[in-house]
C-alpha cells in the first residue's frame, strides 16, 4: 500500500500565491507578496513529497495566465528533489493538457487534473489516460451538497458526486481528487460521513480537499480509505503547522 500524502497547496492567482473562500475570487483569505518558488520550496524543506498547484485565473477563465510561474516551480527540480507536481485548474484542451505534461517530461509535473473538461469533454480524459497513462490523469470533482460543480464552482449540475466518480474512472482517471466546497476555506473541520461515501465508490486512489482544520482532521481522512489529503488555507492561516502534521503519515 503506497504511504498516505500530505499535501501542501500551491494555488495562483495574479502571479500570486493566494487562498480563496469557497472558490470565490472577490473573497481572498490569504495572499502572499512572497514569490511563490519560495513558498513551493519552503513546503518541500519542511518534507512535502508533493504539491499540489492549480490556476484560479484558469480555473475561473480569467485573463491572467499563471503558466510561467508554474513552469518555474517546475524547473526548481535540482532544488526541490524527488518532489512530485500535480496541476490543475482550468485544463479544457488537449493542447493545454499535452503542454504541461511536456513540462513533466522534462522537470518534474506528474499529474494533470482536469475538472470541467471531464462532464463536457469526456474523451479529452480518456486520449489523455491512453497517451500518458491513468496514473498522471487525476479527476477533480468539486462537490455542493452532493453534487457536482463546474466552471470554477460557479455552475451547481444535477450529477451526484458518486455517479460522477464512478464516470470518471470508467473514462480512464488513475486518481480522484473530492472536494466539499460546502466546508472549503472555511477551517472548520470536515465532513467524514460524506468522504467516506465518496472514497467507498470507487477503485481508484482518492486525495481529499475541503475544510481541513486540524491533524485529527487528516487522521480521519486517512482512517477514511483515502490516498492523500491537501492542505490549503489551514496551512497559510496557522492553524496546521505542515512539519508536524507530515511527520505523523
Amino acid at each position: 500500500m503506497e504511504k498516505f500524502e500530505v499535501i501542501p497547496a500551491v494555488d495562483l492567482k495574479g502571479g500570486r500565491c493566494v487562498q480563496l473562500r469557497q472558490g470565490k475570487k472577490e473573497d481572498v483569505i490569504f495572499s502572499s507578496v512572497q514569490n511563490p518558488v519560495e513558498i513551493a520550496k519552503k513546503w518541500v524543506t519542511q518534507g512535502a513529497s508533493r504539491l499540489h498547484i492549480i490556476d484560479l485565473d484558469a480555473a475561473l477563465q480569467e485573463e491572467q495566465n499563471n503558466f510561467e510561474m508554474i513552469a518555474r516551480i517546475a524547473e526548481s527540480k535540482g532544488v526541490l528533489g524527488k518532489v512530485k507536481i500535480q496541476v490543475g485548474g482550468g485544463i479544457r484542451s488537449y493542447e493545454v493538457a499535452v503542454t504541461l505534461l511536456g513540462i513533466a517530461s522534462g522537470v518534474g509535473v506528474d499529474r494533470i487534473i482536469f475538472g470541467t473538461a471531464a462532464l463536457k469533454s469526456p474523451h479529452l480524459i480518456e486520449t489523455a489516460a491512453d497517451e500518458f497513462s491513468p496514473g498522471r490523469v487525476m479527476v477533480a470533482l468539486d462537490v455542493i451538497k452532493g453534487k457536482v460543480t463546474i466552471d470554477g464552482w460557479r455552475e451547481v449540475t444535477g450529477i451526484d458526486a458518486k455517479e460522477a466518480a464512478k464516470h470518471a474512472e470508467r473514462i480512464g482517471a488513475g486518481s480522484l481528487l473530492f472536494t466539499n466546497v460546502d466546508v472549503e476555506g472555511l477551517m472548520k473541520g470536515i465532513e467524514p460521513k460524506i468522504i467516506e461515501e465518496f472514497v467507498s465508490s470507487v477503485s481508484v486512489p482518492v486525495v481529499i480537499a475541503g475544510g481541513v482544520s486540524s491533524v485529527e482532521d487528516v487522521m480521519r481522512i486517512k482512517d477514511a480509505g483515502a490516498s492523500g489529503v491537501v492542505i490549503g488555507s489551514a496551512l497559510y492561516k496557522g492553524k496546521i503547522e505542515f512539519k508536524d502534521v507530515v511527520r505523523k503519515f
